[in-house]
């Protein structure tokens, strides 16, 4: 309880500290300080403003990367900075006037500039380079280049030394961190065994004091004479102290309770620091702080309204249309339809200010319907599937939720769907009222089919024993009914075209496997078998024993004459079929389906005895991950890996014909299939392609490929980050664990931080705001990653599995680390027959350029991963007794060093 009112208490200071400024606050970031400048990160790049304030000028552009954490040198003349220019975080340095950028690190690993040594020669910087878990080291670096010299220390992630550079008051880790991948979002008021402290390491022996601490967050020491100046929660919100080595005193030095103040570095008699959107200048002989106000006026190129290419990556919850002429997806929260062959790609929403989501295309033809959440929250929306006509929006009731796997009724007048808090519902189009089917908790975001005869429901449901059972439910009666018997895992239900049967999976041996939740399934083999349910007692059985039997000419004659009709009836519908397709015009239409010559068989079910009714198919027991009925008798089944959560092995789509009895693989290696509302045609993705051929055989390789390299989106950045930020909110609302969310009032959370968004000037900062914001949950385990950043060419850098060490001014190997040779992932590139390195010898060119104790080594491997490297090694320093060898480098030696 004490929690919860002092987070309640903290919103409504940050209320205050907000509506206090007159301009959107700016996410200025990292700032540093030199005599005359203030540097700081923002919008990708890294900027400097004269020390009273004023106008900013961009130091770094972002365009080929991002820029970011910004280090003054002691004289004030030179910039660090951690660079992401190839796909790596690493060290550069720039002059503080402008000019060319200058790489110190090329390492893979993840190399974060610091701080400065204190004779100004050298740059501290943590990195992932020589570490076997979720820790760094630090290691400084000169800024004339050469090798690293790491710090006598286990781990490291901030660090300053003191003036005679023997101490280091260093943070060996914390509770958050930005690295190239996920953001770990610094939680607030977090008191749990990662509580940062900070040491103060003597490094001459490595003996070490803890700074006083009372189970708090300490971090950002700045050595300054006789104190360390730090950031700390003690005492509430983050803010400003001093510790005095002598007297071992620790004092507050700026009363704070608004935003937490996130970084700050110490310059010429003051420390500038950033309280989550503003910048202020401390006055170490005043001992008050003042603002520092900066103005921007500079191109920020990732805000501009542009379009941008959509790649296969980014194309989610496929579906086919009716006739497979066109197939739809959602890509970056449009609705997107491309065509099987000729014709155009077909944006039909067009609305980068809101996501729609989930396409489904109707068995008309005529509407693809889709979750919108333009309105504010989730609902639905029906597109005219020529993009043209008006929209229409449905309400989906009250409370809002997120809502998944739309499924249309086969007459076109229903769509079923399901949301998180697992309740499962159907929404007639005209009447446009929700009505609940059934509620499954366990169970969220499940799929439900229709009988042909769109009267009937089918879906899985998670029983208390954790085992899957299937229910039919009935829109007459509007009354919910167990299939299956619950002592078997029974999933994937689908309804035979013809009205007679409902198919389904199911598994008796699932054991640890059953249950979304439980760890013990990941790696465990999965059997299932498919079965059919028999739905009217006066039905025969499909799989009734069959047997040849001798027939006398009259038989004979009467089975050719009921061929010869067939045959005149197919050949009559196929030149119907061919004068239309001549009377359209050359684009395929995914319009209108023809109507039926016939309504569609009426389903009854007869459920007493039905459990008697069940039959297995003749299909062998596999991992089946999907079940789909195609046309009449018609059973497509996608078979996944042997073993429970297996990413070697890919899909493979079985096609099962009820009246031969027969089973055809029709595709292998495929990641996802769709089946078309008619049953003749077929949607599918196998490497980071999109397919669309018939579907009662197996295709031909290449055939049905979809021509997705003209797929482009009109991208806003500024209305996409709105969506996302109002998304991040709605998400927390919705699937928080705790309903009270830890105290907080989201709403009014969410109204203090919305600010932020009209100065965010680049992705990077939109992380960056998420990631404050999210911290007020106190929550482990939640993440923000990723985004549409700029794309940054990755360059790789190969590395030999060898540790190295300066001697007679050349590069000498201290450690050759073995590998199992006889394991693709796991070579040792240097201990290959025929090139047998040893530890000793020297390392003396790289591909014909000569390599000396100056030159940064890494640099040499740039681009060389996976490719023949030409090594000249020897046992001497000046070259004698060196040979050639070829070696290939690997872009990854954590496997070695383990």
């Amino acid at each position: 309880m004490k929690l919860y009112v002092s987070l309640a208490l903290f919103i409504v200071a940050l209320a205050r500290t907000l509506s206090a400024q007159a301009e959107p606050p700016l996410l200025l970031q990292s700032p540093a300080l030199s005599r005359t400048q203030i540097a700081f990160a923002y919008a990708g790049g890294v900027w400097v403003v004269p020390r009273e304030g004023g106008d900013a000028r961009r130091l770094v552009s972002p365009e080929t990367g991002a820029a970011s954490g910004p280090v003054f040198s002691p004289d004030g003349t030179q910039v660090a900075f951690t660079g992401d220019f190839d796909g790596n975080q690493d060290v550069y340095l720039v002059p503080a006037a402008g000019g060319e950028i200058k790489r110190l690190s090329s390492h893979p690993g993840s190399d974060v500039a610091l701080a400065w040594t204190s004779d100004g020669k050298g740059i501290l910087f943590r990195s992932t380079r020589e570490t076997y878990s979720r820790f760094e080291r630090l290691y400084t670096v000169p800024i004339s280049g050469g090798f690293p010299t790491p710090l006598p220390l286990p781990m490291g992630m901030q660090g300053s030394y003191a003036a005679d550079g023997a101490q280091i008051a260093y943070v060996p880790f914390a509770n958050s961190r930005a690295g190239a991948g996920d953001t770990y979002i610094a939680i607030k008021n977090y008191r749990g065994g990662k509580t940062s402290p900070i040491w103060i390491a003597r490094l001459a022996d490595s003996e070490t004091t803890l700074l006083p601490r009372t189970d708090s967050n300490d971090s950002h020491p700045m050595w300054v004479g006789d104190k360390i100046y730090f950031l700390s929660d003690r005492s509430g919100p983050t803010t400003l102290f001093s510790y005095d080595v002598k007297s071992r005193a620790v004092t507050q030095l700026v009363k704070n309770d608004g935003f937490d103040l996130k970084s700050a570095s110490a310059g010429p008699g003051a420390i500038v620091y950033e309280q989550f959107g503003s910048l202020y200048l401390y006055d170490l002989g005043a001992g008050r702080s003042r603002s520092v106000p900066v103005r921007l006026a500079a191109d920020l190129p990732q805000v501009r309204p542009h379009f941008e290419k959509v790649s296969v990556a980014q194309l989610r919850n496929a579906d086919l249309s009716p006739s497979g002429a066109r197939a739809v997806f959602e890509a970056r929260g449009e609705i997107i339809t491309v065509p099987a062959e000729k014709g155009d790609i077909r944006n039909l929403t067009r609305a980068p200010a809101s996501a729609e989501r989930d396409p489904s295309w109707s068995p008309d033809g005529k509407w693809i319907a889709c979750f919108s959440d333009a309105s504010g929250e989730y609902a639905l929306q029906l597109r005219d599937q020529t993009g043209i006509g008006a929209k229409r929006i449905v309400e989906l009731g009250s409370p809002p939720s997120f809502f998944y796997n739309l499924a249309w009724s086969p007459d076109s007048k229903r769509i079923a769907y399901s949301d998180k808090r697992g309740q499962f519902w159907y929404l007639d189009l005209e009447a446009q009222k929700p009505v609940k089917v059934d509620t499954d908790i366990a169970q969220r975001g499940a799929r439900l089919v229709w009988s042909p005869d769109s009267r009937w429901l089918s879906y899985e449901k998670e029983l208390p024993n954790n085992l899957g059972a299937v229910f039919v439910y009935s829109l007459e009666t509007a009354t919910a009914t167990q299939v299956t018997d619950g002592m078997s895992d029974a999933r994937f239900p689908g309804f035979d075209r013809g009205g007679k049967y409902l198919y389904f999976t199911a598994s008796t041996d699932v054991g640890l496997t059953s249950g979304g939740s439980s760890m013990s399934r990941i790696g465990r083999p999965v059997t299932r078998a498919v079965y059919l349910a028999v739905l009217r007692k006066d039905l025969p059985s499909p799989l009734a024993p069959e047997s040849d039997e001798e027939k006398d000419d009259a038989a004979k004659d009467k089975e050719k004459d009921a061929a010869k009709k067939s045959d005149g009836e197919s050949k009559t519908a196929e030149a119907e079929k061919s004068a239309d397709a001549e009377a359209k015009p050359e684009t395929k239409s995914a319009g209108p389906a023809k109507k039926a010559d016939k309504e569609p068989p009426k389903v009854t079910i007869d459920f007493e005895g039905l459990n008697q009714r069940i039959l297995a198919l003749p299909l062998p027991e596999r991992n089946y991950g999907a079940l789909t009925a195609g046309k009449e008798g018609i059973v497509y089944v996608l078979e996944g890996p042997q073993v429970s959560g297996g990413a070697a092995a890919k899909n493979v789509v079985q096609r099962f014909d009820l009246k031969t009895r027969k089973t055809e693989k029709i595709l292998d290696a495929v990641d996802q299939f769709i089946l078309a509302a008619k049953g003749e045609k077929m949607l599918w993705r196998a490497e980071n392609k999109w397919f669309i051929a018939a579907a009662d055989k197996a295709p031909k390789a290449g055939d049905g490929v979809l021509k997705l390299d003209g797929l482009e989106v009109w991208v806003d950045p500024r209305a996409e980050w709105r969506q996302m930020f109002k998304e991040v909110w709605r998400i927390e609302r919705d699937f928080f664990y705790d309903p009270n969310h830890h105290g907080i009032d989201l709403a009014q959370a969410e109204k203090i931080y919305e600010p932020f968004l009209a100065g965010i000037g680049h992705r990077s900062d939109l992380n960056y705001l998420f990631a404050e914001m999210l911290g007020q949950l106190s929550v482990q385990h939640m993440y923000v990653a990723g985004g549409a950043k700029p794309e940054v060419k990755t360059v790789a850098v190969g590395l030999l599995g060898a540790d190295y060490r300066i001697a007679e001014g050349r590069y000498q190997f201290a450690r050759v680390f073995d590998g199992e040779n006889w394991n693709p992932s796991a070579k040792a590139p240097l201990t290959q027959p025929g090139v047998n390195v040893k530890a000793g010898e020297f390392l003396l060119a790289v591909n014909g350029r000569d390599l000396a104790a100056g030159d940064e080594i890494y640099s040499f491997f740039l681009g060389t991963a996976t490719k023949q490297t030409v090594l000249k090694v020897g046992p001497n320093a000046d070259g004698t007794g060196a040979r050639d060898v070829t070696v290939v480098p690997v872009a990854n030696e954590t496997s070695l060093r383990n």
